[in-house]
């Protein structure tokens, strides 16, 4: 442990060297490659120094003891020693954490769907009422969002959304959220105040950079159309929409929330590109899906993975067997309990198999 913590520590000290380099500094692509790797060690080099710096402290209160103290001192020091060695526990079960490998795309950003599927309306409602959900979770976290693409009933409810989330670790947290979300509700129509049980599915893909998926223009068609409005009435006389056809995939993007045709591309290709990534990286895991017994749920996008129970207020995950009392503060984006639990759970697993 010690000499992966030690070897972490010398890249850490590199990097900073190389980033005070002027050729470095004056190339964007290696600056942020190097800030980047930087960032992702930061945690293991912090941990490093400070567990460092308790063994020091440990030895020295032990030297000490060896000494002639007064009764006074020999007991601040046997204080001293026992709260080190409490903090030397705590800090190796840090550590093995830290040290468990880690998903290349925890630090993207993400590209979030939201479909409305069983239960027509109601569905529709409930998939906006998950979109509002990760809204206003991003805005806890300081995380930028932007809509790429969204059709809504005009009741208030959206068939489907695309958006991005951008910030620092967003795909880490919101990657448990990829499945189906099953509500239960007396929908507002419903005059015989009957429960109803409707659903949504969520996809979170990593935002894939360009360098990491190639698309040739050859393997693409392009069409474009007027951009209609709920209904599907036509909302501009220009063909600023703009629909993609990945045609080695059979992948379709469309966008038409931008007034401007070439903002509509930019949006579907960072989708197509999100999309692709998300289909190769869904082929390796399945090539070792055996190896992946550590994964919370198996992955699965049409796997439930949690229940939102509106008349008991009851919030179940169902893949750890979590239930909390408090939909309202969940639906309104408070997600840090669902998320942890789902992380140590995980982590737990993975310790399990590492052993």
């Amino acid at each position: 442990m010690l000499d992966r913590l030690q070897s972490i520590h010398q890249r850490y000290e590199e990097l900073s060297t190389l980033l005070c380099d002027p050729d470095v500094i004056n190339n964007p692509d290696k600056l942020r490659t190097y800030s980047k790797e930087q960032r992702s060690l930061e945690d293991q080099n912090n941990a490093y120094l400070e567990y460092k710096q308790v063994i020091e402290g440990l030895q020295e209160a032990k030297s000490m003891l060896e000494e002639k103290l007064d009764d006074e001192m020999r007991e601040l020091v046997k204080a001293e020693l026992d709260e080190l060695s409490e903090r030397k526990e705590q800090l190796e079960e840090e550590i093995k954490i830290l040290l468990l490998p880690k998903d290349p795309n925890d630090d993207k950003n993400v590209i979030v769907e939201v479909r409305g599927a069983a239960g027509g309306d109601e569905a529709a409602l409930f998939a906006a009422s998950l979109y509002r959900m990760y809204g206003r979770y991003a805005e806890r976290h300081g995380w930028k969002i932007e809509v790429l693409e969204a059709n809504s009933t005009g009741l208030g409810g959206m068939k489907e959304v695309v958006f991005s989330i951008q910030g620092q670790g967003a795909y880490s947290r919101l990657k448990y959220e990829s499945g189906a979300h099953r509500v239960q509700r007396v929908p507002s129509t419903e005059s015989g105040g009957r429960i109803h049980t409707s659903t949504a599915t969520v996809a979170v893909l990593p935002e894939a950079e360009d360098v990491e998926i190639e698309i040739h223009e050859k393997d693409l068609r392009i069409d474009t159309f007027c951009s209609s409005g709920p209904g599907g009435q036509s909302v501009n006389t220009t063909k600023s929409a703009v629909r993609i056809t990945h045609m080695p995939t059979g992948i379709v993007v469309s966008c038409q929330d931008e007034k401007s045709q070439i903002s509509n591309k930019d949006k579907a290709m960072r989708v197509l590109r999100a999309r692709l990534y998300d289909m190769k990286q869904q082929e390796e895991m399945a090539k070792y899906a055996d190896a992946r017994k550590s994964a919370v749920g198996t992955g699965d996008r049409s796997e439930r993975i949690r229940t939102y129970n509106f008349p008991q207020s009851r919030v179940t995950d169902h893949r750890i067997g979590l239930t909390l009392h408090k939909l309202d503060m969940i639906l309104d984006g408070d997600l840090e309990e669902v998320i942890d639990a789902l992380i140590l759970h995980e982590q737990t697993e993975q310790l399990k198999h590492a052993q």
